[in-house]
């Protein structure tokens, strides 16, 4: 599985920014796609995944001001994020998991960076 991402900027205190994600080689409709992400000294964190049927999963600091949402006919998962906060800084990575290889992918990331 190859992935895609764009989106990422930079963007003041309060804006909103919206990631974009295609998947293309051996995807299937049913593998869970989401995002993760890491600022600069810290781990890599679950923003939110998102299941073929719609079923979401948020990180808690992050559900009301994220929102996560997929094209199964494009294979493309987007995160819109609003009311960005220079917290949310950090490289955002897509994700893809396969439930039935049960592995996982990873994108290359996207820098996003929320100034002051």
């Amino acid at each position: 599985v190859q992935l895609q991402a764009s989106g990422g900027g930079l963007v003041q205190a309060g804006g909103s920014l919206r990631l974009t994600c295609a998947a293309s080689g051996m995807f299937f409709s049913n593998d869970v796609m989401g995002w993760y992400r890491q600022a600069p000294g810290k781990q890599r964190e679950l923003v939110a995944t998102i299941e073929s049927s719609g079923k979401t999963d948020y990180a808690v600091h992050m559900k009301g001001r994220f929102t996560i949402s997929r094209d199964n006919a494009k294979n493309t998962v987007y995160l819109q994020m609003n009311s960005l906060e220079p917290e949310d800084t950090a490289v955002y990575y897509c994700y893809v998991h396969s439930p039935i290889t049960w592995q996982d992918y990873w994108g290359e990331g996207t820098q996003v960076t929320v100034s002051s």
